[in-house]
């Protein structure tokens, strides 16, 4: 048996319950399917079954990668490589259907990253199923003005419509791990607000969310240099906490900020 190692956050989807939830999500026969850490192919397994046109696999871990081989053969496409250093947009000309459960070490990274890096043009995927541990789910999936609320819900809310299929208890994996786990599902937004570099909408929630328990004082003024009109015309409070300001005033303000940097 493939022992799961603690130093790439393994812990092997086993619950056929949960299996058979994810895959009732959406409908996979020919179309092409990215599957992020099978770990063992338990999920890839019944992925199969469902008969796509092509499935991708992508598995950083040797032992596995070879398990997997001897598994599936050609019946997979199998990229052994970790995600966080692949360029996501050129893994296939066609659209893809994703799945993942996500190492809860890296979940957001992975997250973030294709969010960051997704295309004008083209969408790569059609929509994304991922496990992430609870705590992170419940902060993407968090409103405003509410202490979960931060900078993975407003960069993971810019570009992708977002719904929780349930909460899925530790002992469907193995090893078990210590916390629960939710499965979101992601579905790419067809209106969105445009930036030259998304990276500036990282930048001013990073600098926002420094603090998060503080007034807005100190970052605003980092960043816009103390601008009253725009203070104004914004319709900000000074007083106001980095959780009180919903994402439309975020992606307005990253705007700004394009603006006055020409």
């Amino acid at each position: 048996m493939i022992k799961a190692k603690k130093s790439l956050g393994q812990n092997f989807l086993c619950d056929q319950n949960i299996i058979n939830k994810i895959l009732d999500i959406t409908e996979i026969e020919k179309k092409n399917v990215l599957e992020i850490g099978p770990g063992t192919g338990n999920l890839t397994s019944e992925i199969l079954k469902k008969k796509p046109k092509k499935l991708l696999v992508v598995e950083k871990d040797n032992d596995l990668v070879n398990l997997l081989q001897k598994k599936f053969c050609n019946k997979i496409k199998i990229i052994n490589d970790d995600v966080l250093k692949l360029n996501e947009n050129f893994l296939s000309k066609e659209t893809l259907t994703v799945f993942g459960n996500l190492p809860y070490n890296i979940s957001t990274e992975i997250l973030i990253k294709w969010i960051l890096n997704l295309s004008l043009k083209r969408t790569w995927f059609d929509c994304l199923i991922l496990m992430f541990q609870k705590e992170v789910a419940d902060r993407i999936i968090s409103n405003f003005d509410t202490n979960k609320y931060g900078r993975l819900t407003i960069i993971a809310n810019w570009r992708l419509k977002i719904k929780k299929i349930c909460d899925v208890k530790a002992s469907s994996f193995y090893p078990k791990p210590k916390v629960e786990s939710s499965l979101l599902f992601f579905k790419p937004k067809e209106k969105f607000s445009n930036f030259r570099n998304p990276k500036n909408l990282e930048k001013i929630t990073r600098v926002f969310f420094m603090h998060r328990r503080k007034m807005i004082k100190k970052p605003f003024n980092l960043l816009f240099n103390n601008n009253l009109e725009l203070l104004s015309k914004m319709g900000i409070s000074l007083n106001s906490r980095p959780q009180n300001l919903d994402f439309e005033t975020y992606y307005k303000l990253t705007r700004e900020y394009e603006n006055l940097r020409g």
